[in-house]
């Protein structure tokens, strides 16, 4: 039985608010975790920005994220908020890090157990310190695509969405719809080209991260007829783009790590063609959620098929999969077997 009177730590990114107010994937599911884990009484405090928003206990030195005030300096604020949770490591039963490879480097002078979410390796480089750590620390892969071959995860626990600023709807909307960074890693390039070819609207939303990719593979072809660009939303606008959505495009270029933005679109009732590339097949449960396709003109051909696709089967794959109590369900069952480690 699980012991919920543990102390947990939760440390969170702080390059936007936890949770963020438009884009921050990382932000939103440590927000998640955190929320989830208070409402079932455990003894949660978040490490995060001073002006996130959480029912937990909030402890925070940086008052907001770098990302939204440029004054600020990453690697200062990073050290700094790394290192607050890390002098006070002994005040918890276990930390959970969310903020990727660099608190790994302190596991070793501390004596709380600590917990590495592994959102994704953003490059080759970084293996080599979860490598040096893997017998001092405890992981969890966000997708069983998404794995190192030589760290030893104790599970993999999907990341969960928050089901109540989703609402579903089973009436099929009118465009295509893009949502993410606007970078060359997600295909923007792909969604305009399918869309074309299908005769279709497309709306695109989400950050502009690589502003040289946007400027020569997507501006060029917005026109706010046939495609459209509204630039990043926030829950409520989201909600909103998902109700005008016929389905959502998401042909990533490089393996996904998980994609919240298909579990967010699904969790709408919207269908999702994707490219099967990485954790996309656990995702997307094809012909029934949506498409898994490989090609462009396969996308093309996807989309005049999403009308054979029951909208309710969407929400109903979330519900079972990707909610918040799903996730914390997950996440209990890995802190059980860290404690028991522990004691051991």
């Amino acid at each position: 039985m699980i012991d919920r009177n543990k102390k947990i730590a939760v440390l969170s990114p702080v390059a936007w608010r936890t949770p963020p107010r438009q884009y921050g994937a990382w932000e939103t599911v440590a927000s998640n975790i955190t929320e989830g884990l208070a409402a079932r009484g455990w003894d949660v405090t978040l490490f995060a920005t001073a002006d996130s928003i959480t029912k937990a206990k909030l402890h925070s030195v940086i008052e907001t994220g770098y990302e939204e005030d440029r004054s600020l300096d990453p690697k200062v604020v990073e050290c700094l908020h790394i290192s607050e949770m890390m002098e006070r490591a002994g005040q918890f039963d276990l930390i959970h890090n969310n903020y990727d490879f660099l608190p790994l480097t302190y596991c070793r002078l501390i004596k709380t157990p600590m917990l590495t979410t592994i959102h994704g390796f953003s490059s080759d480089k970084i293996r080599q310190v979860y490598r040096k750590y893997k017998n001092d620390c405890f992981f969890v892969s966000i997708s069983d695509a998404d794995r190192d071959s030589e760290l030893p995860y104790m599970a993999t626990v999907y990341n969960g969405i928050d089901l109540s600023n989703l609402t579903f709807s089973e009436t099929v909307g009118d465009n295509l719809v893009f949502l993410g960074r606007i970078h060359p890693d997600k295909g923007v390039h792909l969604a305009i080209e399918t869309a074309k070819k299908a005769s279709m609207k497309l709306i695109i939303a989400g950050i502009v991260q690589d502003q040289q990719y946007f400027d020569t593979m997507v501006k060029p072809h917005v026109d706010g007829k046939e495609i459209e660009y509204i630039g990043p939303v926030g829950p409520v606008e989201r909600d909103a783009l998902f109700k005008e959505a016929y389905a959502v495009l998401h042909l990533n270029e490089l393996p996904e790590r998980f994609g919240l933005v298909m579990a967010e679109a699904m969790a709408a009732g919207v269908p999702v063609i994707a490219y099967d590339r990485g954790s996309c097949r656990e995702v997307v449960a094809d012909g029934v959620t949506g498409f898994l396709v490989k090609t462009v003109d396969e996308a093309v051909k996807a989309v005049g098929r999403i009308e054979r696709i029951d909208r309710k089967n969407c929400r109903k794959r979330v519900e079972e999969n990707f909610s918040i109590e799903k996730m914390v369900d997950g996440y209990e069952k890995v802190y059980e077997k860290i404690f028991e480690n522990v004691k051991s």
